[in-house]
């Protein structure tokens, strides 16, 4: 079966419509399937569909992000209140313990994504390991500060991210590993990312997995649960009316 490559997180400035297109075409070249495009919290119908019709012209899926950043665990769950039923794709950028705690326990949280490079402002441990396994959350890898970062950060968010994927391997939380791109420079092919994971320790099934399988997974259960006919996991309304 075909693998339906995936890439996360693109962190175009939505209102720069022709900065968006260019990394949704970038992507399409590149060979990736599906893309997740980060709005604003605040970003109307109309934004969503003008970056839905850039992506349908260059034959990609596209899916709707937007990527928290609360200060405490109060604000966290107001905005996952407001938000969850408006994006396909939630994520949670955490920058302290107690957020990525809440975060990693909240099934309404699809991805952790830390993205401090220093060692101690990362928060992925055997507690939100623990937790995000059992609220079907995954850890988001993003591949931008490996190429921008200076060599002494680098040498240390690879040390970082090496402990953290193996954690999330002994308690199966799904890893995603996603550009982080801004631009089109930080894009590489999924195979590529592919490849740069074995540098975290992971076999080649499992990393190509990281791009595939495990995002694709993400938007599929999300779809499904927005859909008006979702009533639970299983069951849908298949016909709606007064002698149904």
């Amino acid at each position: 079966m075909r693998r339906v490559c995936c890439d996360l997180h693109l962190r175009s400035n939505i209102r720069e419509l022709e900065q968006t297109a260019n990394l949704v075409r970038k992507a399409a070249d590149l060979g990736y399937h599906l893309v997740a495009v980060t709005f604003p919290s605040d970003a109307c119908e109309r934004e969503t569909r003008q970056v839905k019709s850039a992506c349908i012209e260059v034959g990609i899926d596209v899916a709707t992000r937007v990527d928290l950043q609360p200060n405490t665990p109060n604000e966290l769950i107001r905005d996952l209140r407001k938000l969850r039923r408006r994006f396909e794709i939630i994520c949670v950028l955490c920058r302290s313990k107690n957020v990525s705690r809440q975060a990693a326990k909240d099934r309404r949280v699809d991805l952790l994504n830390f993205p401090s490079t220093d060692f101690r402002g990362r928060f992925f441990d055997l507690a939100e390991a623990e937790l995000a396994s059992n609220s079907l959350t995954s850890l988001e890898i993003d591949m931008e500060p490996l190429l921008t970062s200076e060599t002494w950060k680098r040498i240390r968010l690879l040390s970082s991210l090496r402990r953290e994927t193996s954690i999330a391997e002994d308690y199966d939380v799904p890893i995603v590993v996603s550009s982080g791109a801004s631009d089109e420079r930080s894009m590489r092919k999924p195979t590529e990312v592919a490849i740069a994971t074995s540098i975290f320790g992971l076999e080649k099934r499992l990393a190509l997995d990281t791009v595939s399988k495990n995002p694709a997974g993400i938007i599929k259960r999300n779809r499904e649960k927005l859909d008006s006919s979702f009533v639970a996991p299983g069951i849908r309304v298949l016909r709606r009316g007064k002698n149904c």
